[in-house]
């Protein structure tokens, strides 16, 4: 399974670099088209190579489908906290019946008796 993985990476690899050496020529980024960036005096244009926008590109949309899927998936973080804690709250209601049980020998049905008239 690892020597898939580094061929998985190799050919990945081998790929961007493919895609970088033909796209090396420069392109203009501008924030703003031309008639905007006029009337608002904001004339912001970088010239980089066409295959950091395709990868910056690419990042950004990993990382955005990242945010969403964290906050998609929120709904059911919070569902197995409170069930953690639940099961948390049930086991130690758990352990303190069973060393209160192992206290007291005598019936079960007078045990439940004298805690319930101890609770009034």
């Amino acid at each position: 399974m690892r020597y898939f993985r580094y061929a998985f990476l190799g050919i990945l690899a081998i790929l961007l670099i493919t895609v970088a050496l033909a796209n090396r020529d420069a392109v203009v980024l501008q924030l703003l088209p031309d008639t905007l960036a006029e009337f608002a005096g904001l004339n912001t244009a970088l010239s980089v190579p066409l295959f950091i926008v395709i990868f910056v590109s690419v990042i950004i949309g990993v990382l955005i489908g990242f945010v969403w899927e964290w906050l998609r998936e929120h709904k059911h973080r919070a569902a197995v906290t409170a069930e953690r804690r639940e099961k948390e709250r049930l086991s130690r209601e758990l352990s303190r019946l069973h060393n209160a049980k192992s206290e007291k020998p005598g019936d079960d049905v007078l045990a439940l008796l004298e805690d319930t008239g101890a609770a009034r």
